[in-house]
C-alpha cells in the first residue's frame, strides 16, 4: 500500500524483483515501523495538512543520529555435515543438463512415441526422406 510518507511498501522499487514472501513482508513491516516514528513537520506552521505531524510531537522531536533503523539480518541455524557417497555420486551439472535436455526435446519424443504408436498398427514402417 502507498504509505503517505511517498514510500511504496508493497513494491518499493520498480526496477527490484523481491520474490521471497518472507522477506517482502519483513520489508513491509519494518516501513510500518519506521512510518509510525516518523514526524513529518508541516511546510507552513500555520496551515498544516493531513498527515503532518501535531504540535505536541513536533515539540518533542529530537534529530536522531547513526542507524534509525537497522535491518535485522536472520540467520537459519544449519551445521555443517558430511557430504553422503550417494551426493558424492550425484553430478549437478550433469543433473542440470539431463533435466534441458528433457524439456527441449519433449516434442520431438512425443512425436515419435505418436509415429511409433501409429507404425505398429499397420505393421508398415514409414521411410525418411
Amino acid at each position: 500500500s502507498e504509505l503517505s510518507s511517498g514510500i511504496n511498501a508493497e513494491y518499493g522499487d520498480h526496477r527490484r524483483k523481491n520474490r521471497s514472501q518472507e522477506s517482502l513482508q519483513a520489508n513491509v513491516l519494518r516501513l510500518k515501523e519506521y512510518k509510525s516514528r516518523l514526524i513529518l513537520f508541516p511546510r507552513k506552521a500555520s496551515k498544516p495538512k493531513k498527515g503532518d505531524s501535531t504540535q505536541a510531537e513536533i515539540d518533542v522531536a529530537t534529530q536522531l543520529t547513526g542507524p534509525v533503523l537497522p535491518i535485522k539480518q536472520t540467520w537459519s541455524d544449519t551445521t555443517a555435515r558430511a557430504i553422503t557417497d550417494e551426493e558424492k555420486k550425484q553430478s549437478a551439472f550433469q543433473t542440470m543438463r539431463m533435466y534441458r535436455a528433457n524439456v527441449r526435446l519433449v516434442g520431438v519424443r512425443e512425436k515419435r512415441a505418436k509415429e511409433a504408436a501409429e507404425d505398429d498398427g499397420l505393421g508398415v514402417k514409414k521411410k525418411k526422406k
